[in-house]
């Protein structure tokens, strides 16, 4: 009877602990069941997985994962921004040299461009004429105007002569940057100096009647490279100025 409780217990524990020792039967211990009796038992409700705080574990994996998304968007979204603040940044930069370059170029044309030695005048002589008042063809333009008239220079140059010329009368010299002279004469006075450098539309003298004149009048010469002189007209229309 005693034996077929042993086997019993040991089909059911896994082990057999007897309480007391009765002659004739050996105390039987099982080293699996001592094992078993160490570690957690199904039929004694214990195990490792109980000590373990699932909910509190997939809490935290998630919110490790969610902070790393917002970290990384946030993180992007920052790059995103400084790169169009830097993009915009450069923008302006190169639309603000571009708008330097432009107003560098305005003035330099600007700069170059011719106007019209006198505001209101009357053409009296052109050029190439012939008459017993020059001794050679006529060389350049005359151009009508009361005694007084301010004369404006009619490109920007250096004035490289300033001075009573014969039959030119008083004379003003200014040769541009590509060594075109212009030639002013018959002023009755002058208003600049040898080394200025004059401006178009800069008053440079005023109208007289000095040297070989019949009346109030400026002379008015174009000579390329200090050469010899050519047609007022075509080389004021060559620079957009009909006079």
């Amino acid at each position: 009877m005693l034996a077929g409780v042993a086997v019993l217990a040991a089909s059911v524990g896994g082990a057999v602990v007897s309480t007391g020792h009765q002659p004739g039967v050996d105390t039987v211990v099982s080293t699996a069941a001592s094992s078993s009796l160490s570690g957690p038992g199904a039929l004694a409700g214990t195990s490792k997985a109980a000590d373990a705080n699932l909910v509190d574990g997939r809490s935290t994996v998630v919110s490790r994962s969610g902070g790393s998304r917002e970290a990384t968007a946030e993180g992007t979204s920052t790059k995103l921004v400084e790169k169009a603040e830097d993009a915009a940044k450069a923008r302006n930069q190169a639309l603000a040299a571009l708008g330097k370059a432009a107003e560098k170029q305005s003035a330099r044309i600007k700069a170059n461009l011719w106007v019209s030695p006198l505001a209101s005048y009357r053409l009296s002589a052109g050029f190439g004429q012939t008459s017993y008042l020059w001794s050679t063809v006529h060389t350049g333009l005359d151009m009508s105007a009361p005694s007084g008239t301010p004369i404006l220079s009619a490109a920007r140059g250096v004035v490289t002569e300033v001075g009573y010329d014969g039959s030119y009368g008083n004379k003003t010299v200014v040769t541009l940057e590509d060594g075109t002279e212009l030639w002013y004469c018959h002023q009755t006075s002058y208003a600049v100096t040898v080394g200025e450098t004059v401006t178009p539309g800069e008053v440079i003298g005023y109208v007289g009647s000095t040297g070989n004149s019949t009346g109030p009048h400026l002379h008015i010469e174009v000579r390329p490279g200090a050469g010899d002189p050519v047609d007022p007209v075509a080389a004021f229309q060559a620079h957009g100025i009909t006079l």
